[in-house]
């Protein structure tokens, strides 16, 4: 089964595919959309949107997986990423896959043993799981790590 994960952003989207074989996950692909900052926000989640559904259209997973939503100190970064998460969902449910959510400290857990591992850590460990010569950009290996979260939790269902 293909994992698509998503780290969404309004400006840098990362993402990263996972086949979920008998012998755990193999990796497919990653790397990050990007809109420019100086477009406003409705164009910027369009240029996501858009990108996005190519990648689905292009690597046809069966699963999308996409971090929960967490408290931020900035009202105003809260409020984009919410925005940039309800868009990876609108493409989502426009191409009819399913979706899991994860709490960010679930997804450092399963990746790394520890709910509260930092980036650095998570993406050394996604480029380990995963047989990767180096470690991916920060947003796509965050992505890696959602889909390898699905891979682990909730795979198996489908």
């Amino acid at each position: 089964m293909r994992i698509l994960g998503v780290d969404p952003g309004s400006r840098i989207c990362g993402y990263g595919v996972v086949n979920l074989t008998g012998d755990g996950c193999r990796y497919v692909e990653c790397g990050v959309l990007t809109a420019a900052e100086r477009l406003p926000m409705e164009d910027r989640l369009a240029e996501i949107a858009r990108t996005l559904g190519e990648v689905i259209d292009e690597l046809q997973p069966r699963l999308m997986a996409v971090e929960d939503v967490f408290f931020h100190k900035n009202p105003r970064s809260a409020l984009a990423l919410a925005q940039a998460r309800g868009t990876v969902l609108a493409v989502a449910g426009l191409r009819n896959i399913r979706v899991c959510s994860y709490a960010p400290a679930v997804v450092k857990k399963t990746v790394t043993g520890r709910g509260r591992a930092s980036k650095e850590q998570v993406a050394r460990m996604v480029q380990v799981l995963v047989g990767l010569g180096r470690a991916p950009r920060a947003d796509a290996a965050d992505a890696l790590a959602v889909a390898i979260t699905c891979a682990h939790h909730d795979g198996g269902e489908q």
